[in-house]
């Protein structure tokens, strides 16, 4: 194991010790846009513990970001992680939401 990453006792997987998967520690968000942003940044951060090194990242993006399978990968993982965002905050029905038109 890399002597810079970590394991923790309730979590198996090592993370760079930089790195913090979930912001602020908390799923709860204000508003659904609130909540797909921090889906979106979830899983940019997943994208940065699985590959650390910032210039093979820069390398392998040129790759992904032309291959429209790829892409539509990355967006079942926002997707997914969305989908846990939303469940957390009940999905947000104590919340009023007024229409525009």
């Amino acid at each position: 194991m890399n002597p810079s990453t970590t394991v923790s006792s309730s979590s198996p997987v090592a993370t760079p010790p930089e790195i913090i998967l979930i912001p602020g520690n908390s799923l709860l968000t204000a508003t659904p846009e609130e909540g797909r942003q921090l889906a979106v940044k979830m899983a940019r951060l997943i994208v940065k513990m699985t590959q650390p090194d910032e210039e093979k990242r820069k390398q392998l993006r040129e790759s992904y970001g032309n291959d429209a399978m790829m892409l539509i990968a990355v967006s079942h993982v926002v997707a997914t992680e969305f989908a846990t965002i939303a469940a957390a905050n009940h999905y947000w029905r104590d919340t009023t939401v007024y229409s525009s038109t």
